[in-house]
This record gives structure tokens, sequence and C-alpha cells, in this order.
């Protein structure tokens, strides 16, 4: 990822901390398209980063930051990867870290924030229930907050998967990025790092329709964008297999919706049930163990295209967030 160190905001390379983050490979998914007449289907799997999730991108520049700014002790809400991929950084970087977690948690994201030192605190509730114990924190102690969008640096990290989508496809775009939505961080970020190689005179064909994917338990974006609500501010969601998709109020909602419009794009919910039939389903097709969060991109693809949203023969691709390890328990529900 640090290939791309001139476009991060870490200004003495001394600074960096990394674990070998980034340049995730892309799968052509010949199986899954043979067997559906989808030609030009791809996946970007993401589970190769350290701590198994594209978490590590945006948390290895804001702990690198933290560092470069002489920062000692940082804290996370998280539905899961994020707080294991902050305890990692952390641990290589010298700083302590507290990591505020749904106490539903599958007990593996739980695990690895703890080997790593971190500070594990469980809250009954979603990662919105840990954000407000987040800030009750910090009015007791200093610390650095991580929160999604409420620091400018993981999104600098997050974007570097745009520059390596245009990197691996030789410069030619997919015609369609389905990315799972919870915070947004990653589509956002490929959106700005899109825009970002427009400016440099990089990019001068059409930019793809990027579509995000959440969980039917949760999808604040989707209501939003369907008229049901003006906002997320009173949304109620529900647990999912997803756990990183189980996020009532993102606080970039506004920044979402404005990349959706932008790409000619939009927000669709699938099932937890189709989750898990799709993360079977590749499995036994491609060979790849994928989180729930992934999976759904798979039955999104399958109903946009029978919706005629998406041509069978576009090149898409699906970007898988995190590993299926992790989510065993609860992929065995």
């Amino acid at each position: 990822m640090w290939h791309y160190r001139e476009m991060l905001p870490v200004l003495d390379e001394k600074n960096i901390v990394s674990l070998g983050e980034g340049m995730t490979p892309v799968f052509p998914l010949k199986n899954l398209g043979n067997k559906n007449d989808i030609p030009n289907l791809w996946l970007k799997d993401e589970s190769n980063n350290p701590t198994g999730s594209f978490k590590a991108r945006g948390l290895s520049v804001a702990v690198s930051k933290a560092k470069e700014l002489g920062i000692k002790r940082c804290i996370i809400p998280t539905a899961g990867n994020a707080g294991g991929a902050m305890s990692a950084y952390c641990a290589k970087a010298g700083i302590e870290s507290i990591v505020v977690m749904p106490r539903h948690t599958p007990k593996p994201f739980k695990d690895e924030c703890e080997f790593f030192g971190a500070q594990l605190i469980l809250v009954d509730g979603l990662i919105s229930d840990c954000a407000k114990k987040v800030a009750s924190i910090k009015k007791d102690i200093e610390c650095f907050d991580l929160s999604t969008l409420k620091e400018p640096y993981r999104i600098e990290g997050k974007k570097t998967m745009g520059y390596e989508i245009f990197e691996q496809f030789n410069g030619e775009l997919p015609d369609v990025i389905l990315y799972p939505t919870g915070g947004g961080t990653g589509l956002i970020g490929i959106w700005k790092a899109f825009n970002e190689m427009i400016q440099m005179g990089w990019i001068k064909g059409k930019l793809p329709r990027m579509i995000a994917v959440q969980a039917k338990n949760c999808q604040p974006i989707v209501a939003t964008w369907t008229g049901v609500q003006p906002n997320c501010l009173h949304y109620s969601g529900t647990p999912s297999i997803a756990n990183g998709l189980a996020v009532p109020h993102p606080f970039g909602e506004v920044l979402i919706l404005k990349t959706l419009r932008e790409s000619r794009g939009l927000p669709i919910a699938i099932s937890d049930e189709d989750m898990l039939q799709s993360v079977s389903e590749i499995a036994r097709e491609e060979g790849l163990f994928i989180a729930p969060e992934g999976a759904s991109l798979w039955k999104a693809t399958l109903e946009l295209i029978d919706k005629g949203f998406i041509e069978r023969n576009e090149k898409i691709l699906l970007l898988n967030t995190g590993s299926g390890y992790k989510y065993l328990e609860n992929l065995a529900m």
C-alpha cells in the first residue's frame, strides 16, 4: 500500500507503521461467471491483508500518523475488524489501544484484540452504542479517537484500493464496483482515489457505477435513498451475520449518498439468509472463503442483473472486505 506513499499523509517515512498491507489479489470468478453467463466477473480479496480485512489499510495510515503526531493512546468503536486492525498496528507502533466492541461479536474478533495487547470493552448493542461509550471514556482519559470518518487519516488508507484497482486493471476501470457498506469509508475512499487520478490526468474515461450493499437487518442508506427517512439519525437496525454492516447511523451518510449519485450507482440490501447461501456458493465454486459482507455482493449482482441495472457482459468487480474464518460462529447459526 505504501507504494502510493506520495498520496498519503505521513510526512516522514520513519513513522510508517506497516505490516505488509495492500496490493491484494484480484481474481476472475470464472466458475461462477460461466455458470451464470457473466463473462467479466472479478473479485478483489481484501482478506489477504494483515488481521484479515481491508481495515488494515486505514488503520496503518491512521496509526502511522498518530505516531508522527506523538499520540500515546488510541481508542476505537468497532463491529469487529477495525478493532483487531487498530490493536495490531498500535502494538507495532508502541501505542496503547482501547477497543469498544458489541458483546455479541464473534469470539475471534475479541481474542485478537486482547492478544495484541488492547484493552477490550464490551457493550450491549450495536456499533452506535459503542460510539457512545467511546465518547464517555474520552471525557475521563486522553486518547485519539479513530472512529470512522471522525478523523482524516483512515480514509486515506482505504483510498489505496482505488489506486490498486486502476493499476491492476491496467487503467481500464470496471463498469460496476459493488462494495459492502456499513460505515462507508471504503466506498468513499475508492471514489476519492478515482477523482484524485482524474485531477492528475491518469483517468480520462468514464468512472464505474458504485453499488453500496447493505444488510436487510440494517439498511439506513437504502432507507434514506428510497425516501423512507430524511436521514439515518433515528434509524433502528438489528444485528447481522455480517457484523460490519450493522451500522445504523453511518457518520459518512452524506458522502456515501454523494458517491452513489455522482457515480450513477445505488444502494441495495441483502438478507442474512442470502449472504449465508452466497458464502457457501462462492466457497464451493471458487475456493474462496470470504466474509458475509463480501458474499452479499454476489447476491446483489444477480438481483441487479435481473432488474436490468447491470448488464451481463459488463466488467463487474466485487470487493470482499474480509476473511470468512473469523465469522465461523455466525455462519454456523
